[in-house]
């Protein structure tokens, strides 16, 4: 009798494990479907991608930070010039 009850846990064991790489290999499955989906999604909605987004924001800030010299600048020749004037 043990040596049956050894057997029976033994193909239940591998039953489980057999029944574990199965769903392991469709979630990874789903999981490739999902992404291929999502980036269909993304590509019909024009989203510009991160790569894309960062060259933006620094060409912003660069921007930023020079029409703040350029006003700074711009400040400095007004007051100059209204000190000519008078």
């Amino acid at each position: 009798m043990p040596q049956t009850s050894g057997r029976l846990f033994d193909e239940f064991s591998r039953f489980v494990t057999d029944a574990a790489g199965l769903a392991e290999g469709a979630r990874r499955e789903v999981e490739t479907l999902v992404r291929a989906q999502l980036e269909r999604l993304m590509a019909g909605m024009d989203v510009v991608s991160r790569e894309e987004f960062e060259a933006a924001k620094e060409m912003a800030a660069k921007a930023r930070s020079e029409n703040e010299t350029l006003a700074a600048r711009i400040a400095a020749l007004e007051a100059r010039l209204g000190a000519d004037k008078a």
